[in-house]
């Protein structure tokens, strides 16, 4: 195919016309998907759109649509967070394969500070977005709001609470960490502590909690963290006092990332299906911007990876 039109540039639309024998209009309906053209008549346009290697305009497309044929993922953190935590590229690639099967294009952005939050505010309030997903929101972040202000469609990861109003895609957190605590529980462990707190807790805030434990509780025999993340700070502590992991204390992170089965002694922890949860969350997206039914609601099971630390 040449990818030229006669006047040297991109093909065009009338171009692509021509060459079919149709009209632009019928041009038009082939290449949006539209109903109303014949099997012979679509064979001849998808004939001639490949002889010239006609793309088309999306932004002329969007505008004629009222559509941005584009969704955001928000991740409402700082740049630290979102590269050292695995779950938010867990998270990017199962939306990315979601979109993969789509025309629609996927913008990332992290609004962990005001200024960005400023400039998130702006940009979606000139709809350049059909839908957003929101990942990682605060229970007191006003983005929700903003978006229902602004009449765009959002999915969120994670219930804020029981009452979350918006369709939200998670984990069945609550039996993965009775899941993590009985097999403890099972091991002979009697004295567990948990390393938990707002979701910014990084290793450093793992080895921090992890220190004030063993001041209050220096007879602990095991630690369930709730996140690998912590996970490492509180190991990183423990192999400062001198506890050996698992002999003296078992430890059990919550993800299963890759630190988890990279870690020194390799981590027991509980897997969250987070790709799952990134494809689930554009798949409802995706179903509403369409005026089709989905799912309001979607929790998906965890599962506990025994390794050698407990």
């Amino acid at each position: 195919m040449s990818g030229r039109g006669r006047s040297g540039g991109r093909p065009t639309l009338e171009e692509v016309a021509a060459r079919a024998g149709v009209g632009r209009g019928t041009v038009s309906r082939v290449v949006n998907g539209a109903s109303g053209v014949s099997a012979r008549t679509r064979a001849a346009v998808e004939a001639a759109v490949e002889e010239l290697g006609y793309v088309p305009n999306r932004a002329a497309r969007a505008l004629a649509s009222n559509r941005a044929d584009a969704v955001a993922l928000v991740v409402p953190e700082p740049q630290s967070r979102f590269f050292a935590e695995p779950y938010f590229s867990d998270m990017v690639r199962g939306v990315g394969a979601a979109l993969a099967e789509t025309d629609v294009q996927l913008v990332l952005t992290l609004a962990g500070s005001d200024r960005e939050r400023r400039r998130l505010a702006r940009y979606l309030a000139a709809h350049r977005v059909d839908g957003v997903l929101l990942v990682g929101v605060h229970a007191e972040d006003p983005l929700p709001e903003l978006l229902a202000g602004l009449g765009i469609p959002a999915v969120v990861s994670g219930r804020r609470s029981a009452a979350e109003p918006l369709p939200y895609v998670d984990c069945d957190n609550l039996a993965g960490a009775a899941g993590a605590v009985g097999h403890l529980l099972d091991r002979g462990r009697r004295a567990v502590a948990t390393v938990t707190g707002p979701l910014d807790i990084t290793e450093e805030g793992g080895r921090r909690a992890m220190r004030e434990l063993l001041e209050r509780r220096p007879d602990l025999d095991a630690v369930f963290a709730a996140s690998d993340v912590m996970a490492l700070g509180a190991r990183r502590e423990l192999r400062a006092a001198g506890r050996l992991i698992p002999g003296d204390v078992a430890l059990v992170g919550f993800d299963d990332s890759v630190a988890a089965r990279h870690m020194e002694p390799p981590l027991t922890s509980v897997r969250q299906p987070v790709e799952e949860m990134g494809r689930a969350m554009a798949r409802i997206l995706l179903s509403g911007l369409a005026g089709e039914p989905g799912d309001e609601a979607v929790v998906l099971p965890t599962e506990l990876v025994v390794r050698e630390s407990s």
